[in-house]
């Protein structure tokens, strides 16, 4: 598999560059809570210390802010993935003033404000990036129901509610799957095929899971062949993944609304579902995050499907919001943790994390993901309601193909010219599974696909 594909976070190599931090197999991981690479940091399990004079402290709220501001333009830019948006980050990185601890405090805040409101482009225009891909959807039928405020909000509880439940869980797990993880990995083709397995089972009649089962064949085969693609692109950090779920994902929504009425009239806010509901689902999203933060190719909106398959029936679309929302900010924590634990960066943004070669200081990274988190799940609940009115006034037809053009002009700058076929080719695609009854979420085949035959 090519640096290309290990860029994403997708593969068990580490990216370009950082081999000399690598630890090889025959030397010993470190404990789970190290300050960096090599000094340890006897860190209180979730009772993080932090001693530092108030010139760090600022300086530290400073970057923060800036990767709040950074995460909260990137979220609601439809269709702008988070490991394109991190890349080029890191690329800019080299010219950033500061320390590279403090760029990484930065390149994480913004991470952790983009899960929180990458779902705001997602119910209001129904185009997701990669993460919200299962939300997409359902989240939408609340919006042209009347119901975006709620989603709004069940969105937000969902990311702060899985922030509360997957810092205290972070340890414990990180500790059992650092242990479980070499398992995992010598059988991880059998893992994702029993994935697979349950997501085209979950399908409601046999002519859906077929389709399913032949939308993930044909999309495996799409990232086989583009994922490893270098093109020449205006952008350096550039890469395959924005035309490639733009047009599986976004593309299709914004075609089908073409015809559509548009975003009604919003309903009030109030939250329909039970509380044991939302806390339910928003927990097992929690614990699926820690799936996704671990196992290549898996991503939240699959996680979020098999979450969604083992709750109950009241669940809905309701759930899939709630369980996605949870599944996507959890996956931020525990990746943080599973880099420390086993080396490997399962996002974009740690992959720019260790571009910049940021120190692991744990403890001060677990601080500024819940800074970013309190930030995330206020400006979901201001921005949410306010995009859904603008979007809400605009004219729907000319708004869709505004937003169609700005995902070609996305997929050509990160992927050049090749881009703009390869997010043709996947919208055609992506227009398939949604006409014969099947989810869409079965097009996360153009990761899983390669990663399991080990293409």
């Amino acid at each position: 598999m090519s640096s290309s594909r290990s860029s994403y976070g997708l593969s068990d190599r580490s990216v370009p560059g950082s081999d000399s931090r690598r630890r090889s197999s025959t030397q010993p991981r470190p404990n789970l809570y190290l300050r960096s690479r090599s000094q340890p940091f006897p860190l209180p399990p979730l009772i993080p210390r932090l001693v530092v004079d108030p010139l760090t402290a600022t300086l530290v709220l400073a970057y923060v802010a800036a990767g709040v501001a950074l995460g909260m333009v990137s979220g609601l830019v439809p269709g702008l993935h988070a490991n394109n948006f991190a890349l080029v980050l890191a690329a800019a990185a080299a010219d950033a003033p500061g320390p590279p601890l403090l760029l990484g405090v930065a390149m994480l805040a913004a991470g952790v404000v983009h899960t929180f409101l990458d779902a705001v482009p997602a119910l209001a225009l129904g185009v997701p990036d990669a993460a919200m891909a299962a939300t997409a959807l359902p989240g939408h039928r609340l919006v042209i129901a009347g119901r975006g405020r709620e989603a709004i909000r069940l969105s937000a509880l969902g990311s702060g509610l899985a922030v509360a439940v997957a810092l205290p869980l972070a340890v414990p797990v990180s500790a059992a799957m650092e242990s479980a993880y070499p398992a995992v990995r010598d059988h991880l083709p059998l893992v994702l095929a029993a994935v697979v397995a349950l997501l085209v089972g979950t399908e409601p009649t046999l002519r859906a899971g077929a389709v399913g089962l032949a939308a993930f064949a044909a999309s495996a085969a799409l990232g086989w062949l583009t994922l490893d693609l270098s093109p020449a692109a205006p952008l350096a950090a550039g890469g395959m993944l924005t035309p490639l779920f733009a047009g599986l994902f976004g593309a299709p929504v914004l075609v089908d609304a073409l015809g559509g009425a548009g975003v009604p009239e919003q309903a009030d806010a109030a939250v329909a579902s039970p509380r044991r509901v939302v806390l339910g689902t928003a927990a097992a999203g929690a614990l699926a995050g820690a799936v996704v933060g671990y196992l290549p190719g898996i991503s939240s909106a699959i996680a979020a499907v098999v979450v969604l398959a083992a709750t109950p029936g009241t669940a809905g679309d309701r759930g899939y919001v709630v369980a996605t929302s949870g599944v996507n900010t959890a996956n931020t924590i525990f990746a943080l943790f599973a880099l420390v634990a086993i080396g490997e960066p399962r996002t974009g943004v740690l992959v720019a994390f260790e571009t910049v070669s940021a120190p692991l200081n744990l403890p001060l990274l677990v601080a500024a993901t819940l800074l970013a988190s309190v930030a995330g799940f206020c400006l979901v609940l201001s921005l949410g309601d306010r995009y859904l009115r603008v979007v809400g006034r605009m004219d729907y037809r000319r708004l869709s193909v505004g937003v169609l053009c700005l995902l070609v002009a996305l997929s050509w700058l990160f992927a050049g010219p090749v881009g703009a076929v390869v997010f043709a080719a996947s919208a055609v695609l992506g227009l398939v599974p949604v006409r014969f009854g099947a989810r869409r979420v079965h097009l996360m085949g153009v990761l899983i696909g390669p990663i399991a035959l080990g293409l």
